[in-house]
C-alpha cells in the first residue's frame, strides 16, 4: 500500500508468497503494533472497546471460505466475507486491536485444496472462523487485547451484539457493557411494591414500553431527544436449570429523533440501550456510544483505502494476512497523526480527511452546544443580539444530524432493526 511504485519493480509473486505463507502469525504482528499505538494515547481518558463486524462482498467459485451473509446496512443477503472487528476508542481517535473472518452456515464455499499442515496458524483460523459463535470470537479477542496489556472501561455494541453473552463477558472482564438491544423475547424482572409487598414480574421489551415508557417521556437537557430510564434485573443463566445470575441493569429508552410534535411515538419510532452501569445519567449513556460510530468510519476506510480484502489470491492465508495487514495500514496512520502533531490522520493521509474532519467537527460543536445551553447563552446574547437565534438554529441542526448518524435513529435503521 505505501510502496506501490518500489513492488512494480520487485514484482507482486513475492508479495504474495509472503502472503500465501500459512505459519506466519499476522494477529501477533498486528497485536504489537496496535498496544504501541495505543501506549502514544494519554493517559486517564474513558476508553471503550468496540466491536462490530461488516460484510465484503466477494465473488468466485474457487474462493475459499465465501458463504451467504445478511448486511444490515442493505438489508440484504449477499455471496462475501464478514470481517469481526475488536477496536479501542477514545477522544484521541480509534486503533483497530483485533480481526477475525466469521463464516456462516449458508451457502458456504469450501477449500480448493488442504493445508500443508493443520496445526499451523492459518489452518486454527479457518476451524475458528467455521465452528465459533461471534459472541465467542469477541470474547477471545477481548481476553487477548487485556492479556496484551491494552485497558479499555466500557464495551460498546450494535443490537447485533446485544445478548446475554456479551454481558456475561462484560462481567467476566470488569467491563461496563453499553449495548443497544433488539426488541426481542429477552425477558427482564420488574420489582414493583404493593401493598407493602415487593413484587417481580417479568417483561420483555415491547412489554416494559408499553407500561413504564408510553406517555412517559422526559426531555433530555441539551438534546432534542427524550428518553426514559427503566431499572430493572437481567438473568445471565445460560439455561433455565442453570442457578439463577440476576445482576442490576438499566434500560434506556430513546425516542426517535425530531418526535416532540407527536402526540404518540411511531410503532417503531424508539430505541433502547442497555447499560450494565445503573449509576449512568441517560446524556452520558448516549455520549458514550456515539464513541462507537468511529468503528463504522473505519471500515469505510479500510474498504475504499487501506485494500480491506483486495490482495488478488485464492488462498485463505492471503485473507486472513489481509485484515490484519489493513488494521496495521490504519495503526500507522494514527501513529503518524499524534507523533507529527497532526490534527486529524488527513495530514498523514489525504484520503482520510473528510470523514475524520467531520468526527472532530461534531465533537467539538457538541461541547459548544452544551456550554450553550448551561449558562453560555446570555454573554452570546450581549455580543451578537438578535443573530444568537440564528447561530442556535444552525448548531441544533449539526447536532441533530450527528447524533441520528452516530445512534442510528434514523427511522429506517429503526424499522430494519424491528424486523
Amino acid at each position: 500500500m505505501f510502496a506501490r511504485d518500489s513492488l512494480q519493480s520487485m514484482g507482486k509473486d513475492v508479495l504474495y508468497d509472503t502472503m500465501n505463507r500459512e505459519d506466519l502469525n499476522w494477529r501477533k504482528c498486528h497485536e504489537l503494533i496496535a498496544y504501541k499505538t495505543v501506549r502514544i494515547f494519554q493517559t486517564g481518558i474513558k476508553k471503550a472497546f468496540v466491536v462490530d463486524d461488516s460484510v465484503v462482498q466477494r465473488f468466485g467459485k474457487k474462493m475459499p471460505g465465501i458463504s451467504s451473509h445478511f448486511d444490515h446496512t442493505t438489508g440484504r443477503h449477499m455471496m462475501g466475507q464478514q470481517v469481526l472487528t475488536l477496536g479501542l476508542s477514545c477522544e484521541y481517535g480509534f486503533v483497530p486491536l483485533d480481526n477475525e473472518l466469521f463464516t456462516s452456515q449458508t451457502k458456504v464455499q469450501g477449500l480448493a485444496k488442504l493445508f500443508h499442515d493443520g496445526r499451523n496458524t492459518v489452518a486454527k483460523r479457518h476451524r475458528v472462523a467455521v465452528q465459533q459463535t461471534k459472541p465467542g470470537m469477541v470474547a477471545s479477542m477481548i481476553r487477548r487485547a487485556l492479556r496484551a496489556g491494552i485497558e479499555g472501561h466500557y464495551l460498546l455494541a450494535d443490537a447485533w451484539f446485544g445478548s446475554k453473552a456479551m454481558i456475561r463477558l462484560c462481567q467476566e472482564t470488569a467491563l461496563t457493557a453499553i449495548l443497544r438491544m433488539k426488541k426481542s423475547k429477552l425477558k427482564y424482572r420488574v420489582s414493583e411494591t404493593i401493598d407493602d409487598k415487593i413484587i417481580h414480574s417479568d417483561r420483555n421489551i415491547k412489554a416494559l414500553y408499553q407500561q413504564s415508557v408510553r406517555k412517559q417521556w422526559q426531555k433530555i437537557p441539551g438534546q432534542k431527544y427524550q428518553a426514559k430510564v427503566v431499572d430493572v434485573e437481567l438473568n445471565l443463566a445460560q439455561t433455565p436449570k442453570d442457578d439463577a445470575q440476576w445482576i442490576q441493569i438499566c434500560l434506556l429508552f430513546v425516542r426517535g429523533a425530531d418526535k416532540e410534535t407527536k402526540a404518540q411515538t411511531g410503532k417503531h419510532d424508539w430505541a433502547v440501550f442497555l447499560c450494565t452501569d445503573t449509576g449512568l445519567a441517560a446524556a452520558e449513556i448516549l455520549e458514550l456510544y456515539a464513541m462507537r460510530w468511529v468503528i463504522e468510519v473505519y471500515f469505510k476506510e479500510a474498504k475504499q483505502h487501506l485494500g480491506l480484502l483486495k490482495e488478488q489470491s485464492n488462498h485463505y492465508a492471503a485473507y486472513i494476512a489481509s485484515i490484519h495487514l489493513t488494521a496495521i495500514r490504519f495503526c500507522l496512520l494514527v501513529i503518524a497523526k499524534q507523533t507529527q502533531g497532526c490534527k486529524n490522520t488527513a495530514q498523514v493521509r489525504q484520503n482520510l480527511c473528510h470523514n475524520s474532519a467531520n468526527i472532530s467537527f461534531s465533537a467539538k460543536l457538541w461541547q459548544v452546544f452544551r456550554a450553550i445551553i448551561t449558562g453560555a447563552l446570555d454573554v452570546l446574547k450581549t455580543i451578537l443580539g438578535d443573530a444568537v437565534s440564528l447561530v442556535l438554529e444552525t448548531i441544533e441542526i449539526h447536532i441533530q444530524c450527528f447524533f441520528v448518524q452516530v445512534l442510528q435513529l434514523d427511522l429506517k435503521t429503526l424499522r430494519l432493526e424491528a424486523l
